[in-house]
């Protein structure tokens, strides 16, 4: 199963091309794709038109489902950015430290195109997709 960031997701919905998007593209018809409550809120809050948030929330909604807030995945982030932070390394958004745990912890493939999940790669074993 494979976790859309929402940086590739909104790129998608925006018709901006790039590898992430090619690969989502491709993903889509194949691949069980897995919408969070976090990313499923970053995706929606984007839209103007009220007309395209309900096409866009109803499409999502055919995707499984997943609830990202949990206390174990509170604890485990909070741990995932004190250890960074030891390294030197500041991620610059929380909310990108509670999707790479919720991945880890989860055992999902992340797809995203944000460079804080770079050090969760190298250094909290953060499984992700990359170029073919």
């Amino acid at each position: 199963m494979i976790f859309v960031d929402s940086s590739v997701w909104i790129d998608y919905f925006n018709g901006r091309q790039s590898w992430q998007t090619n690969r989502l593209d491709n993903l889509l018809p194949n691949v069980p794709i897995i919408i969070g409550d976090l990313i499923l809120t970053e995706i929606l809050q984007g839209f103007r038109s009220d007309d395209d948030f309900e096409t866009v929330k109803s499409y999502l909604s055919a995707f499984p489902f997943r609830e990202m807030g949990s206390y174990p995945v509170a604890v485990q982030s909070a741990q995932n950015y004190r250890i960074l932070r030891k390294k030197g390394i500041t991620v610059r958004k929380t909310i990108d430290v509670i999707i790479g745990t919720f991945c880890i912890l989860e055992g999902l493939l992340l797809l995203h195109d944000d460079r804080d999940f770079n050090p969760m790669v190298s250094h909290l074993s953060l499984k992700v997709l990359t170029p073919e």
